[in-house]
């Protein structure tokens, strides 16, 4: 689970936040005043302020907020001056933007506000779509506009340049205020709301912001995103009445309640109109109370009418903004927040304390119960150890008399309880048994004097408010206790109007006999205050009394510094507070145990501690020498038995016609005189009515992959001799479970059968399947040995639990990898996860790991000259639902997640993100089907398509901490000997977003290190890789390669890059250097070899081109070179993604000479950078024979 934050603001307009992994609320220590409200998003937060502006507080982060600045610097040529500044009257203007419509001069450029700072002086951009420029940057044409290149030609007429200047938002971790538009406001605001940030893939992060101010109006903050966090500008958006409070989701929901008590749903919300068309006017749930607060989520609405009652709005989602009906819920709060994942959190109506709704899934949106968020405040002194006998006074034990405290005087009272100060308990729970002794003429000895201080309380309408409030010292109300579990029944009752009930039985009252008429409140300041000063002793209480109230009066009385302890809390916002169902929260323990257990392990001295352990020493050994070295001389007990496990499974027969027949399957399992175990695997079919078997060897398995399919459990088992027919054995169980109980077992018995236990080695290859699977081989020093290595199909691989993307390590075990979601994690030294449970997995170092991509589906449509774009294809055609490919039909009701392990988390939308634009609507055209696509529509465009995307979601766990929270997309380490000690590691990555980062404080103790160096670039990058030496190569989205300079010990960062021309008409897209070899990929699929590095001159000197086919390439410390290669022939077919090696790499001969096939198909990534085992030296004179035929190159040559 990320780390994220909680917002509340309490009754005094301090503003608070709260982790996910924290157990108290922290104060925002740079708010220079009160805050009214404040709604917060994933990265940021907003908020009012008392003098009602508007202030932002953006987090924290390693990653700076960066905007690029640049203009166009356009000249002509003369036969008088050449090229100068003098140009035609129908010419752009010369320093203009890419169109040449609109002026824009060096000088011209302003900071949007105080909060930006230039980071340094323009400067000249030498690079043109991956190719570096002619000296000053200069690109010529034959006019404007035209097609630019970098060679000046006889016929360039008009050249042109472009500037570039970055400027740094500074203003993080800290409130800054919005600066005001040119237009001043009409009035101030009085609640605002963000959100709609998930209504697109746009990776510039778009955001919305919506304000009400306080004549009821609604503005829209426009201009919102990563790189411009404060937005531009407020647009006014026309309302049907005058609103009070507005919500807006993280998609497509934005509500609001009106002054008469209605509500409004915004229509039309989508990524080309974020601010929407329309309003939607939806009654309120009760039409004799009327709605006071609205808070939306992505497919839920829940609200608060005036009477303070809980509604949940059903029915509502993306195509249904409105919803179809309301549910009561239990509860009396006066504001609610939804947040991330659709999770509520509120205030409550007796106790202004934050609740949160605990079992809010997807398949249960409205959750089960309401809980007290119990923890403390940074601020606090009482959650200390300070006072242990107070706690046990205030009945923490279960005492059952509490006594009065002395009484103190009235300067004693004003000096150790401040106006303000109060104690309120979150929940109370009833104790019929409890009584209190008390002085019976207490509540006959209350002052009648006002008080001389203000004690502010929230309204229910949720603003702050100073006014002391009418109540009267005897003022009493009921208390109504929150179910701990809640069952709730809905009655559906159709038409708008109407309301559905939930009934439950979980109200609770203090007294077995009847309703409760217990004269006592959750606490009323200004009488609790009152009955403190004047009198010191508890009120009499007549009937029972619960055990909180108990607790909550002496705490008051007897620790001074407690007053405090239960804020009235007038706001909160969970909009970038991520909390999922399975999420362990620190929230409702109590603090004041905690603090008794501090304290009494403060009377344990350390010589009693070391006394202590030196007689657990003495015991243990004398009970080892009494129970083994008394039995050394008896020879061991080896088992020597035979271990039988049978079932029935599928199989995929070997022969045509292919089918699934039914099988019975047996594992025997043996233990020989020595200890070691071996097996036999066993497939008993029928042929021609005729019993037959197959069988395999356990110590020849090779690999145990699960092959997950909507339709069938499927596995598949390699040995050698099927890696190279590329054929495995395919079973299928019944259930999931029985799949995975039997590759579990199966796992087991292969690694037992090669002396194989506990978490990879620091030496292991580590491999990713295209699902996901993370795979682990313990290579031999044979593996790399001349001129006989070890053939890779002969390579054991082991799984490990997770679920990851892409994976690199070092030697010194470090392994790091990054999920589908973005998500970087870091190998916690476990092993096991996943389904692997028992012996099979270790006890520590598992946690639980998510993950989340995109399900891509294509509409495709031909044009025909009657109805133009329709679903009517020729017959030939494709699919009008496909995949990418065509091949296979996919339509939106009928796709699936992956596989059973995940489950969709969002609905299907249009992809805007693909590769070559997209129209407004998300459609790319093209000729015919398949062929070049692209995002404008041509005469000559017959076809067009456009993509699909759904998200799924899953949970798993596996030996992987998560490294919080910039999201990467790349991921190096530094490869290095086997005994080489290096404190810290070079680490860098890249973001999400492009940007190269370069990780700090990472050791073989501290793996996850500590924080990110950011390192400018001027575009961002895609692929990033660190070999020895220091050496950093790195690849820009547009194809060209960087090499980083003067990177070192003492400067981690470097100081420059320098553009490495591509092969040519190839645009690269991964680069991995070793020892001394650097190899690159581009997006043909072709392998590149860089000739010419050396020390003196690390950035070579030219391409030369090794092979074709390959998808992914990484090269060790010992420069041996592994790729993941596509099209390799088999017995039966071509298998996508084979794991291949490449042999004959030697100091003389760094390219190699032939590839050796392994594992595959279906994998997707390796790193061998772990693996520096020094292969044996053997030396053959016949290796020097020039007669030997050079070995061929397996893989297909490349058409041209």
């Amino acid at each position: 689970m990320p780390v994220s934050l909680l917002w509340a603001v309490d009754a005094y307009g301090r503003v608070y936040c709260l982790s996910t992994v924290g157990q108290q609320w922290e104060q925002s220590r740079n708010a220079q005043m009160e805050f009214k409200r404040v709604t917060a998003a994933h990265l940021c937060c907003w908020g009012i302020a008392c003098d009602n502006n508007i202030y932002l507080n953006v987090h924290a982060s390693d990653l700076p907020i960066r905007y690029q600045e640049h203009t166009f610097e356009n000249q002509r040529w003369n036969p008088v001056d050449g090229f100068s500044d003098r140009l035609l009257l129908s010419d752009r203007w010369q320093w203009s933007d890419i169109t040449g419509l609109q002026h824009q001069h060096l000088d011209s450029f302003q900071l949007p506000s105080s909060n930006w700072e230039w980071e340094g002086d323009w400067y000249v951009d030498e690079n043109l779509e991956g190719e570096p420029t002619e000296k000053e940057g200069w690109t010529y044409a034959m006019d404007f506009p035209a097609t630019y290149t970098k060679e000046k030609k006889w016929n360039s007429c008009v050249r042109r340049r472009r500037w570039l200047r970055y400027r740094r938002y500074n203003a993080m971790d800290t409130w800054a205020k919005i600066p005001p538009q040119q237009a001043a406001l009409p009035d101030p605001f009085s609640d605002l709301s963000c959100g709609g940030w998930e209504i697109s893939e746009d990776p510039s992060g778009q955001q919305s912001l919506w304000a009400v101010s306080l004549q009821g109006k609604v503005w829209f903050r426009e201009g919102i995103s990563h790189h411009n966090p404060e937005g531009s500008s407020w647009v006014e958006v026309p309302l049907p009445g005058e609103v009070v409070q507005i919500s807006c989701g993280p998609v497509d929901l934005v509500w609001a309640v009106l002054w008469e008590g209605q509500l409004i749903a915004r229509e039309g919300i989508s990524r080309d109109c974020s601010r929407g068309t329309s309003w939607a006017v939806v009654e309120s749930p009760n039409p004799e109370v009327g709605a006071i607060h609205v808070a939306v989520g992505i497919n839920v609405v829940w609200a608060v009418t005036k009477d303070n009652k809980v509604w949940f709005r059903r029915g509502v989602n993306s195509h249904n903004p409105c919803g179809s009906g309301w549910i009561s819920m239990v509860g009396e709060m006066i504001m609610i927040n939804v947040g991330l994942n659709d999770q509520v959190w509120a205030i409550g109506c007796e106790d202004r304390g934050v609740y949160f709704r605990q079992g809010v899934t997807s398949s249960e949106l409205s959750g089960k119960t309401w809980k007290a968020i119990s923890v403390p405040r940074d601020g606090d002194r009482s959650h200390s150890s300070a006072s242990t006998n107070s706690l046990h006074s205030a009945g923490c034990f279960f005492s059952g008399e509490v006594r009065a405290p002395s009484v103190v005087s009235d300067a004693e009272s004003d000096r150790e309880n401040p106006a303000g100060d109060a104690v309120i308990s979150n929940v109370a729970f009833p104790c019929p048994d409890t009584s209190v002794d008390a002085p019976k003429n207490a509540s006959s000895e209350l002052c009648t004097e006002p008080l001389k201080s203000h004690i502010p309380k929230v309204t229910s309408d949720s603003f702050i408010s100073e006014l002391v409030s009418d109540r009267k010292p005897t003022k009493t109300s009921r208390y109504v206790e929150l179910p701990s579990s809640a069952v709730l029944k809905e009655e559906v009752i159709p038409g708008e109007g109407e309301v559905d009930v939930l009934s439950s039985d979980a109200i609770t009252y203090t007294q077995s006999g009847g309703p409760p008429d217990l004269q006592w409140s959750n606490v009323d300041l200004e009488e609790a205050q009152i009955q403190h000063v004047r009198t010191g002793a508890v009120p009499d209480l007549t009937d029972s009394c619960s055990l909180t109230s108990v607790a909550t009066f002496t705490l008051a009385m007897e620790d001074q510094y407690g007053a405090d302890e239960h804020p009235l809390w007038a706001w909160v916002s969970g909009g970038g507070c991520s909390v999922e169902c399975h999420s362990q929260l620190n929230w409702f323990n109590c603090s004041l145990n905690t603090s008794v257990l501090q304290s009494m392990s403060l009377s344990v001295s350390p010589a009693q501690t070391a006394a202590w352990r030196k007689q657990i020493f003495e015991q243990l050994s004398e009970r080892s020498k009494r129970e083994m070295d008394n039995f050394r001389h008896y020879e061991q007990a080896i088992e020597q038995s035979v271990w039988v496990k049978k079932g029935p499974l599928q199989w995929w027969r070997d022969w045509k016609p292919h089918k699934w027949i039914d099988v019975h399957f047996a594992l025997e399992q043996f233990s020989g005189a020595e200890g070691d175990k071996d097996g036999i695997l066993f497939i008993y079919y029928n042929y021609n009515e005729e019993k037959k078997y197959l069988h395999a060897f356990i110590n020849e398995v090779t690999i145990l992959v699960p092959v997950l399919n909507d339709s069938k459990h499927t596995f598949a088992i390699y040995t050698p001799e099927r890696i190279k027919q590329r054929w495995p054995i395919r079973l299928a169980a019944a259930t999931e479970l029985e799949m995975y109980d039997w590759l579990a077992l199966l796992s087991v018995c292969c690694s037992d059968s090669r002396g194989i236990h506990g978490p990879p080695s620091k030496q292991a290859i580590w491999s990713i399947t295209c699902k996901g699977d993370i795979f682990v081989s313990e290579p031999s020093s044979a593996l790399e040995a001349m001129p006989y290595p070890t053939p890779c199909d002969q390579m054991f691989w082991r799984q490990v639990g997770g679920h990851l993307r892409l994976v690199d390590c070092n030697s010194l075990g470090i392994v790091w990898g990054i999920g589908y979601d973005h998500t970087a994690w870091v190998y916690s030294g476990g092993y096991g996860g996943g389904f692997f449970q028992g012996l099979a997995s270790s006890t520590d170092n598992i946690y639980t790991q998510t993950d989340v991509k995109s399900v891509h589906i294509y509409e495709n449509q031909r044009w025909n000259p009657v109805t133009g774009y329709s679903n009517r294809g020729l017959p030939t055609d494709r699919y009008m639902w496909s995949d990418a490919s065509g091949y296979h039909e996919c339509t939106r009701a009928g796709t699936k997640p992956p596989s059973p392990q995940w489950t969709w988390v969002s609905d299907w939308a249009v992809d805007y993100s693909v590769s070559g634009g997209t129209d407004r609507e998300g459609w790319q055209y093209a000729a015919d089907f398949p062929a070049s696509y692209h995002g404008f529509k041509t005469i000559k465009d017959f076809v067009r398509r456009r993509r699909w995307a759904r998200k799924c979601k899953l949970t798993t766990t596996g030996p992987w901490q998560e490294i919080p929270p910039i999201p990467l997309s790349d991921v190096t380490i530094l490869p290095c000997a086997v005994h080489s000690s290096m404190d810290p590691v070079p680490l860098w990555a890249i973001s999400d977003k492009g940007d190269v980062l370069c990780r700090l404080g990472v050791t073989p103790l501290t793996p996850a290190g500590t924080s990110w160096l950011h390192v400018g670039t001027d575009q961002p990058f895609k692929s990033i890789s660190v070999g020895a030496a220091s050496q950093v190569w790195g690849i820009a989205r547009d194809g060209s390669a960087f090499y980083r300079g003067s990177v070192s010990a003492q400067s981690s960062a470097g100081d420059c890059w320098y553009h490495i021309p591509s092969p040519a008409k190839q645009k690269l897209k991964q680069v991995s250097v070793g020892k001394t070899s650097v190899y690159t990929v581009d997006e043909n699929g072709n392998l590149w070899y860089r000739l010419g590095v050396t020390p003196s001159y690390p950035q070579g000197s030219s391409w030369e081109h090794i092979s074709n086919n390959v998808r992914k390439v990484s090269v060790g410390p010992l420069d041996q070179v592994w790729i993941i290669a596509d099209k390799v022939q088999g017995s039966h077919s071509l298998s996508c993604g084979t794991v291949c090696h490449r042999l004959g790499v030697q100091p003389m001969e760094p390219k190699g000479q032939s590839w050796d096939y392994g594992i595959g198909g279906g994998w997707d990534h390796i790193t061998v950078r772990g693996n520096s085992m020094e292969p044996p030296h053997i030396r053959l004179s016949s290796m020097t024979d020039p007669s030997l035929a050079a070995p061929h190159t397996p893989l297909p040559a490349r058409s041209t």
